[in-house]
């Protein structure tokens, strides 16, 4: 029997964790299958975030490393100032970027690292219990905003790849989707690129994924499409899709190695 499809070898054999209709399994496994086309497993280092994807480094068969909340650009700095031969992803979600770890996203961009940033944006924090995060949208329901986001009380979703388009040093930088296989194609051709753009010195590169959470949107576990129609009618409507930045600038292993 002719075999079609197998498991990347950039992704263990090991049960993952999250929950039903989640996002993260398709977003893992489409980062391992960019890693195994590119051949850059053997030099590639990831870093887990504090969130749902908190034990990422289960599952991804390279060199990971399991940082503080918020600070995986800056872990992903020295890392690849200090060792510019290697591939640097840092993988975050919404608070972990977003919130607690804007400053370290934001200045990341600004000097133009050499390194690649997963973001997944599914508008709330998920391991902690379905709070409000920073790209909660107006109206949707929180355990902290139990009657749903207001601009007065909490202010408005906060759109990463529109607000680090306006930074210079930002040379790459898409939103995409999961919600669908159009979506699906869209975010591992991204990935690719993000990947790509660090082998070729090109600088900053972030992909931001939108992605579903049926446990704390209170959606059905046993009905995903309901998840899939929010991403849909409710982000994509306050988070379009496409290319934000894709700069040619090449900025040298100098600037890797922050010379």
């Amino acid at each position: 029997m002719q075999l079609l499809n197998k498991r990347p070898e950039s992704l263990l054999d090991v049960k993952m964790h999250y929950c039903p209709g989640c996002g993260h399994g398709t977003i893992h496994r489409l980062i391992a299958e960019a890693m195994d086309e590119l051949g850059i497993r053997g030099r590639a280092i990831g870093i887990a975030p504090v969130g749902c994807a908190v034990f990422a480094d289960v599952y991804f068969n390279c060199d990971m490393i399991q940082g503080a909340h918020g600070r995986g650009p800056a872990e992903a700095t020295g890392l690849k100032r200090a060792k510019p031969e290697t591939i640097v992803f840092s993988y975050q979600g919404d608070g972990d970027l977003a919130s607690i770890g804007m400053a370290e996203i934001v200045h990341a961009a600004i000097r133009s690292e050499n390194i690649t940033v997963i973001f997944v944006n599914n508008a709330i924090y998920g391991m902690t219990g379905g709070q409000m995060a920073p790209t909660t949208l107006i109206g949707q329901k929180a355990t902290t905003c139990v009657e749903g986001r207001t601009a007065k009380q909490a202010g408005y979703p906060i759109k990463m790849c529109e607000l680090l388009a306006t930074v210079e040093g930002a040379a790459y930088l898409e939103r995409t989707s999961v919600h669908n296989v159009p979506g699906v194609i869209k975010t591992k051709a991204a990935i690719k690129k993000a990947f790509q753009n660090q082998m070729d010195c090109k600088g900053f590169s972030m992909v931001e994924i939108l992605s579903m959470c049926p446990t704390n949107w209170g959606t059905r576990l046993d009905n995903p499409s309901e998840a899939t129609k929010y991403v849909a009618e409710g982000m994509l409507p306050v988070f379009p899709l496409g290319v934000y930045k894709n700069a040619a600038k090449t900025v040298g292993e100098s600037r890797s190695l922050g010379v």
